[in-house]
C-alpha cells in the first residue's frame, strides 16, 4: 500500500451576536414571536417574494438571534433543514422558531409546509432542540401559528 500525504484544512467556527433591535424579552406565545418576527419581513417584498426567517432561543426562550435563511420566488422559498440546525448547534440554542411570508394573503399551511415542518421537528428531537412554532405571516398583518393549531408535536 503506497503512503501518501495529504492535507486536511482546519475549520474555524465563528458565532458573532449582535444585539437585535426589539422590545421582547422572550418569546412566550405565538403572538410575541410574530411580534418579533414581523420587524425582518421588508414591507416592500412581503406581498410578492417568500422568505424564511429563523428566531434562535435559548433555554429562558430569550432571543439569541435571527437568521434571514432565504429569499424565494412568489410562491416557494427554500427552507434548508441542515443549515437551520448548524445555526442552532454553533449559537448553542436550545429551540428555534420557523416563519416564512405567503405573498398571496392564504394563511392555511401548504402541504410543502406541513412537511418540512415535520421533517425540521423530526430533525431537532435528534439534536435535543424544541422546534417551538413554525408561523406563516400575511402581507395585511395576520399570522397562523402551527403550534396553536396542533401542528407541532412536543
Amino acid at each position: 500500500m503506497k503512503n501518501t500525504d495529504f492535507t486536511i484544512q482546519e475549520m474555524e467556527v465563528v458565532y458573532l451576536p449582535t444585539k437585535l433591535t426589539t422590545n421582547e424579552e422572550s418569546i412566550s406565545n405565538s403572538r410575541s414571536a410574530y411580534n418579533v418576527l414581523r420587524q425582518f419581513f421588508n414591507p416592500s417584498t412581503i406581498n410578492y417574494q417568500e422568505e424564511c426567517i429563523v428566531l434562535y432561543l435559548n433555554h429562558a426562550s430569550k432571543i439569541i438571534g435571527a437568521h434571514k435563511l432565504s429569499k424565494g420566488g412568489i410562491n416557494a422559498t427554500i427552507v434548508d433543514t441542515r443549515i437551520i440546525l448548524a445555526t442552532a448547534l454553533k449559537s448553542l440554542s436550545t429551540a428555534i422558531i420557523v416563519a416564512h411570508n405567503h405573498p398571496s394573503g392564504k394563511l392555511e399551511p401548504s402541504d410543502a409546509d406541513k412537511k418540512i415542518t415535520k421533517r425540521l421537528s423530526d430533525a431537532c428531537k435528534l439534536l435535543d432542540l424544541a422546534l417551538l412554532d413554525h408561523i406563516i405571516l400575511a402581507p395585511e398583518n395576520a399570522y397562523f401559528s402551527f403550534a396553536d393549531n396542533g401542528l407541532i408535536e412536543r
